[in-house]
Order: C-alpha cells, then structure tokens, then sequence
C-alpha cells in the first residue's frame, strides 16, 4: 500500500544516510562510550517529530513515535558500538582514531535505521499503532541490549515484536536474508584453574603438573561434542587462551585456560557446562590435583518468530522484489545480543547481504580492511520501514 512512498523517500535521502554513515564510521566509539554518536541520533530523530529519549542503557537512544490511529508497538533496532580495531583501508571516511574502527558495520546499522525513522515519520498519520527506534550501545562485549531492556524499552507502551538487521558478508549486496527458529548462537564463556603443586622441572614426581592436567582436561573436552551432545546438534568447544609457567625449568603451581562455547539450543546450551565440569572433577581427582570453573553465560540464542520473520520475508520481497530474498540455509555460530530482546517479545533478526567483489568489499566482519556497500542502506531503511507498517497496519488489513 505505501511501497512507492517508502522507496521514492528511501531513494530522496540515500545521500544524506551515507553522509550519516561515513560521520559515524569517521568517529568510531567502543561500547558505552558513544556519545557522539548518540548525539547525532538524536538530533536526527528530533528533526523527524520523534520523541527522544537519552541515556537509554547507559549511552542509547530511544525514539518513540505515535501513529495516527492506536494498535501494537514494534520495536526497530540498531546498534552503534565499534570494535578496538586498527583500519587498514585507505576509504576517505577512515576513522580519526587510531585504536577504533567499524569494523562490523554499525556505523551503517545506524544510518539505516535513521533511514528508516526518516521514512516512517512521513507516514506516521497512516500508521495504527507506535513505532520505537531503538539505537543500542555496547553489542560487542558488555551486552547493551540487556541495559536497555532494563531501562524500560520494551515497556511504556509494551513491544509487540522486534526486528532488526545486521550486514552480512556472506550474501551478495542488495538481498535480504531470512530464517525463521535458529538463526545465531549462544555464546558464553568460561574460565577454568588447575590447581597443581610446583617445583623443580628436574622432580617431576614431587610435584602436581598443572600443565599436564590441564592437557588431559583439554583433550578430554574435545569429545563433548563428539560423544555426548547429539550430531544433528550444533555446538562448538573452543579453548583460546592456555598459559602456564614463567620458566622452562620450574614446573608451575596453576594452569589457566578461558574458552567460548557455542550453541543453538537452551538445552544443549544449560547441557554442557554440566559435563565441562564432570571432566574436570574426574580428571584432577585422578591427577591429585583441583580446580576451579567458572561459567560465564553471555548471550542465549538468537532464535526468530516463524510468525514475524515471514511478516519480515513479505516485506523485503515487496521492497526488493521475492527474487532478491533469501532463506538462510545454516545459522552461524557467531553470536549477537538481538537474543536478548527475542527472549522477552517475538521477532526476527534479518541478514543484509553486504559482499560486492566488483567494489573489493568481501571482506569479513570484524577485518581491519572491512568496509560496507552503502547501497545497502537506503535499501535496508526501505526493508524495516515495509516491515514496520506491515505489523501495524495488517489487523486492519485483516
């Protein structure tokens, strides 16, 4: 119904969102620090006729606007974070600081969705129902989603659904990718000392080798996912931090492992700290030794609303056209704290195709030389615009 405004608008203000885009990215800030940013957001909103709220889990911005008629609350989100990353690209726009850069995307996370508060404020009288802006802080590390959940996002109206979009390498610039269920994992994280007894490297037998425990632990996780959690079942074990000793003649008290786990279910998900923790009783019992884990869990699951990922599917084909929509076939072990709001209200989390080999933009996410296709952003704000009017205005459609 309001397709031709939304992309002749998304096309009238290409210009300034990459403008936006290459601002931010300019002047990239870490997790909790992005002020500037939020400035900027906000001052876009308010220039929109957008109620503005600040300081919304620590540095976010939440705008709310009221349509015309009452009905439901979606919730569109982005977030705003940069990586410590030093750039290695010779883009004109290349951050200001040495220390931080872009290297995600966010920085166009935020153009669109301004993007799209451009477009769905010229509709607002046409709209049953509010729409809330949702600029978050701190994805990457310190979980911003939940801070903002906290602060009261999702209420004062109550959300109805939630949507949001991440650029995606791995799907060629200009198409939409879909998935309802599994999409992303959990990702957690865990500590673990192996408390031995030291001594001289020469007398091994008078001491407790941390080091060689701790070895034996590490093999011994290997059949976790290779013999205790279903094979149709993804999960990933992995160990990336292993330190020990400060000489090579001196047999060390403690060892020192941290790792990352990975998994797209709550099942499999509560299943395997569990066992983790079995291995490592049996094995330091065995050994005389001790330890100490610790289970550190960080974001669950991003799983979509089979409902609301095909509202969001109907959308994108009607934007882009059905060709240029995709269904993901395999989620992706990578994490992302969307999750967090999917475990409160329904709704999905869409991939934006972002690889254009013709532009030399292939590269992955989170790469010094990682750069975004800006065509994608005007088409994006167009995406979650249809997407928000569709679930507002498709009970009267009904």
């Amino acid at each position: 119904m309001f397709e031709s405004y939304i992309l002749e608008k998304s096309k009238q203000i290409k210009d300034r969102l990459i403008e936006i885009r290459r601002d931010v990215h300019q002047h990239p800030e870490i997790g909790l620090h992005e002020v500037r940013t939020a400035e900027i957001v906000a001052k876009v909103l308010e220039e929109c006729g957008i109620e503005v709220k600040k300081q919304i889990g620590v540095t976010g911005v939440l705008g709310i606007m009221e349509g015309g008629k009452p009905g439901r609350t979606i919730l569109l989100r982005a977030d705003m974070d940069c990586l410590r990353i030093h750039e290695n690209t010779d883009a004109v726009y290349k951050s200001v600081y040495p220390e931080f850069m872009h290297a995600c995307g966010h920085d166009a996370h935020v153009a669109w969705l301004l993007g799209a508060a451009m477009i769905l404020s010229g509709l607002r009288d046409e709209l049953n129902g509010t729409v809330k802006f949702l600029f978050q802080p701190a994805e990457e590390k310190e979980g911003g989603a939940e801070m903002t959940i906290h602060s009261g996002v999702l209420e004062n109206p109550a959300v109805d659904a939630v949507v949001g979009a991440h650029n995606w390498p791995g799907l060629d610039s200009g198409k939409i990718g879909v998935k309802p269920g599994a999409l992303m994992a959990a990702s957690d994280n865990f500590k673990i000392t192996i408390l031995g007894r030291g001594g001289h490297g020469a007398q091994p037998n008078k001491c407790i080798d941390p080091i060689a425990v701790a070895c034996e632990v590490y093999m011994a996780f290997q059949t976790i996912i290779s013999r205790s959690i279903d094979p149709l079942e993804p999960a990933v074990i992995t160990i990336g931090k292993f330190n020990a000793g400060t000489s090579h003649n001196i047999i060390p008290d403690n060892a020192y492992m941290e790792g990352t786990i990975r998994t797209l279910s709550y099942a499999t998900r509560k299943k395997i700290p569990d066992i983790m923790e079995g291995i490592l009783k049996g094995i330091t019992e065995a050994n005389g030794a001790n330890y100490e884990f610790t289970f550190i869990p960080y974001h669950p699951p991003v799983i979509n609303d089979p409902e609301i990922t095909s509202l969001a599917t109907v959308a994108a084909a009607r934007i882009l056209g059905r060709k240029n929509v995709q269904i993901v076939e395999k989620p992706t072990m990578i994490g992302e704290d969307f999750s967090s709001f999917e475990e409160h209200v329904p709704g999905t989390y869409i991939f934006v195709g972002n690889r254009n080999a013709e532009k030399g933009i292939v590269n992955p996410l989170h790469s010094p030389e990682f750069d975004v296709d800006e065509e994608i952003i005007p088409k994006t704000a167009a995406v979650l615009s249809e997407i928000a009017v569709l679930f507002l205005n498709s009970q009267e459609e009904d």
